[in-house]
């Protein structure tokens, strides 16, 4: 069964592995998934991987399918950057919120200034004022005191921030070990529980 979506927002961030990450489990289990990447994130994707992500949707959908590989299941709609009058820009769309993954300090500082200058920042503002869920994974590091104050802008706003920030205690043997830790706390904030995850148990004694 389709699920009410869930909108992805991909800023122009290193670790665009998270976002892979994510939608490798959501769309394995059945989710739909309504997907936005910035304007940077085409840069991003040649930066680190020297790859071309395809601007047009039906070409960027089965990039984002093949990149994940998740060939079938679930429903994956992709909307151009620029493309302000999409469905997701709009607070009568229903949707489960929005996990912004990775996101950027500059789109932090947009949304933070209630700035919409592309569909990935309406989008999330659109969550904001109609009281919805909006999850922010910012990859950075350092954070300067700016970065700090518009995070905790973002919070005060009603967003959850998780960090990029793995944990050790379910040993992790790989990389992707580490990003799935990051993914299964960022969905865990919509009470999705889709990654397979060793979470904490109590020892005993």
């Amino acid at each position: 069964m389709i699920k009410r979506p869930l909108i992805i927002g991909v800023a122009g961030a290193s670790g665009l592995i998270y976002a892979v990450r994510a939608l490798k489990y959501l769309l394995s289990a059945d989710y739909a998934i309504e997907l936005v990447a910035s304007k940077a994130t085409y840069m991003v994707w040649q930066a680190e991987l020297g790859i071309r992500m395809p601007p047009e949707p039906i070409q960027q959908e089965q990039f984002w399918r093949t990149q994940a590989g998740v060939e079938f299941g679930g429903k994956l709609t992709c909307h151009p950057w620029g493309d302000v009058g999409a469905n997701i820009a709009s607070g009568s769309f229903r949707t489960l919120g929005m996990l912004v993954i990775p996101c950027s300090m500059s789109t932090v500082g947009k949304l933070a200034a209630g700035l919409s200058s592309d569909l990935l920042e309406r989008a999330a503002d659109v969550q904001l004022k109609e009281g919805r869920k909006l999850v922010i994974v910012p990859r950075e590091t350092p954070f300067s005191l700016i970065h700090l104050r518009n995070l905790t802008t973002l919070a005060e706003a009603g967003a959850r921030i998780v960090p990029a920030i793995p944990a050790w205690y379910h040993q992790p043997q790989t990389i992707e070990d580490l990003v799935d830790f990051v993914v299964a706390r960022a969905l865990d904030q919509f009470e999705i529980d889709c990654v397979p995850l060793d979470r904490w148990k109590e020892t005993e004694t």
